[in-house]
């Protein structure tokens, strides 16, 4: 059970973090989400998250699809390579279902590179 926790080194928080994946990163998209990513010579991945008022003005709907996207990346933290990824969410994920958006969080997932061996 452990490896399905989300800890705080799972998570991208600093200011320079974000700065550092914006220079150098790679997009991948998918229906409700897009996202850059940038490999890194950490062990295992890290997630940060943009889910702008222009996406939704209520907090609880912006606050909803983190939930989902840090749920799904929880779940297969294991399989991504070392690598940082920012999600960031579209105006048309409010107002689908949460099963839809785990599916199309899915195919995002899917479009990252394979982890090195």
């Amino acid at each position: 059970m452990g490896a399905f926790r989300f800890p705080r080194a799972a998570r991208m928080l600093k200011p320079g973090d974000f700065a550092r994946l914006r220079q150098g990163s790679r997009r991948i998209g998918s229906r409700y989400f897009s996202a850059e990513y940038r490999t890194t010579a950490d062990t295992a991945a890290r997630l940060g998250l943009a889910v702008s008022r222009r996406v939704s003005k209520l907090a609880v709907q912006r606050n909803r699809l983190k939930r989902l996207v840090r749920e799904s990346f929880r779940r297969h933290r294991a399989q991504f390579p070392a690598v940082d990824i920012l999600v960031i969410a579209r105006s048309a994920a409010v107002t689908t279902s949460g099963a839809e958006l785990l599916a199309d969080l899915e195919l995002l997932w899917s479009k990252l590179p394979p982890p090195q061996r």
